[in-house]
Parts: structure tokens; C-alpha cells; sequence
């Protein structure tokens, strides 16, 4: 059942979650992240700051940071850059991107007609649903050089998966940031979906990114910045959770992932 999030008012509603995240009222955002933990099974003894009370507000909460001993990086030419469930993960064929039960849609859709969409028209395609739960920043799966990032702006539907089996082109329809990493693997696209109540998203070089909503793609060049990031570095993080999608410009490296499956972020994907 997907058909009441056409008409609600998404980005409105999002405005909101994100005003509400920030509050900085003592007893409700205690209140709330209390219930939000025992409700989503959330484990805080993996966080730096392991009391609800010591954190500033609720998006101070989700986005926290955990111990250096909670997550290992593994030993491997590609790790995993998030903790979540993996939503699909298999080769790009004819330019098209599987999404969900019948549903498929375009590479070019998805970066938006962007010029080196066809570079990944016969890659490698991962997609990744942060949970509530989940630990909510996001990690270089392989060290890159960022070439350029686009803002896309779009609607905030649900990325669970009835959304993803019910609304055709989901992600890309959603609001999204698309970052480009020049790799070893070559170009390589990292894209971060928006979704309702997550009209939040921020970079660790640009910061937040959205809102304010845009009503145009933004284009960011870095082109001439030497802006580097080592695997296992932070490189961005949801204020509220989402999905991400990684794609590789060859099936040569295909990824040891498969729809259905729990991961965290540092493990080994090669």
C-alpha cells in the first residue's frame, strides 16, 4: 500500500522531522530517544557516547558516532560503506538498474542524464537500506579522489521495500546527492537517496547539502581541489535514514552481496 504517500505532502512533512530532530528541549528529545531506542532495539554500548542524555539533540543522537573498536576495516580492496540490508546487488545490464520484484530503471535516470552515465551502463550496481537502527554515517568503501558531486532534486517517497515494490523508478525519482570518485576501479558514483522524513543529507567537504530544497540539479566541481579520501573515512552521513547505491564501471569486480542481506559497514565486499 503505497498509494497515500503520492498524495501527502513530503517535502512539508520532511521540514518538519528536521526542525523536530534538532530540538533541543531536555525532556522530549530524552523522552523521544529513549522510546526510539527501545522501540528499534538500537545497541548504544557500540556508541561514544553511550546515554541518551548526552547527546545535544535527537539528529545528534542519529547520526552518532561509535567506538573505533566497534566496526573493524577489513583487509580488502572494497569494503562495505554503511551498516544495513542490502535491497539488491547484481550486474548492470543494457544500462538498467533492477529495483524490485518488476521494477527497473535507467542509469541515466538515475544520474539524471548526467554525460558519464554510460560509463556504468555495463557495471556493477549495490543497493543498500539503512534501517532506523542502523549506525547512520556513510564510509569510503575504497580510496577515491572526488571529481564532482550533483544534487538532484526530486520526491521523498519511502525507500523500504513495499515502497520499492510499488513505486515505479523509486530512486530515481527521490531527491538524491550523487558523488563521482576517481578510483582504481575508475569512475566510480556513490549516490545517497533521500526519502521521507530524511530530506536531510550532508558531505564531509560540502557539509549539509539539503534543505533548503532546490528545484534544479546543483553541480559541484572538484575537479582542481585534491580533495582525497582513504577507505574506511567518513563520507557523508543521513539525518534520518535511507538508501545508498554504489556503481562500479565493470562486472570485474562484482561484489559479494546478496539481496536480503545484513551488513556493516568495514566488512570485506572482495
Amino acid at each position: 500500500m503505497t498509494w497515500w504517500q503520492h498524495i501527502i505532502p513530503q517535502h512539508a512533512l520532511s521540514n518538519l522531522m528536521f526542525r523536530f530532530a534538532r530540538l533541543e528541549n531536555v525532556w522530549l528529545k530524552n523522552k523521544f530517544t529513549h522510546w526510539f531506542v527501545k522501540s528499534y532495539g538500537v545497541n548504544l554500548s557500540e556508541a561514544v557516547r553511550e546515554n541518551v542524555e548526552d547527546y545535544q539533540h535527537f539528529n545528534d543522537f542519529f547520526t552518532r558516532a561509535l567506538k573505533p573498536t566497534a566496526r573493524k576495516i577489513a583487509n580488502s580492496n572494497i569494503i562495505c560503506p554503511v551498516d544495513g540490508t542490502v535491497s539488491q546487488a547484481d550486474k548492470i545490464s543494457h544500462a538498467t538498474i533492477f529495483q524490485a520484484k518488476n521494477h527497473y530503471y535507467t542509469v541515466s535516470a538515475l544520474l539524471a542524464g548526467d554525460y558519464r552515465a554510460d560509463q556504468f551502463d555495463a557495471g556493477y550496481f549495490a543497493t543498500i537500506y539503512l534501517s532506523p537502527k542502523d549506525y547512520h554515517r556513510i564510509h569510503m568503501p575504497f580510496d577515491g579522489e572526488l571529481v564532482s558531486m550533483d544534487y538532484i532534486p526530486g520526491d521523498l517517497f519511502s525507500v523500504n521495500k513495499t515502497t520499492a515494490e510499488g513505486v515505479t523508478d523509486l530512486f530515481a525519482r527521490n531527491e538524491r546527492v550523487v558523488c563521482y570518485f576517481q578510483t582504481e576501479f575508475g569512475l566510480c558514483a556513490f549516490v545517497l537517496v533521500g526519502a521521507i522524513f530524511v530530506g536531510s543529507m550532508q558531505t564531509t567537504w560540502a557539509g549539509q547539502i539539503n534543505p533548503p530544497y532546490q528545484k534544479e540539479v546543483q553541480h559541484f566541481d572538484y575537479t582542481n581541489q585534491d580533495i582525497k579520501l582513504k577507505k574506511g573515512e567518513e563520507l557523508g552521513r543521513f539525518n534520518m535514514g535511507s538508501t545508498i547505491i554504489m556503481l562500479m564501471p565493470n562486472q570485474e569486480n562484482c561484489l559479494n552481496l546478496i539481496a536480503g542481506q545484513t551488513v556493516r559497514m568495514g566488512e570485506a565486499l572482495i
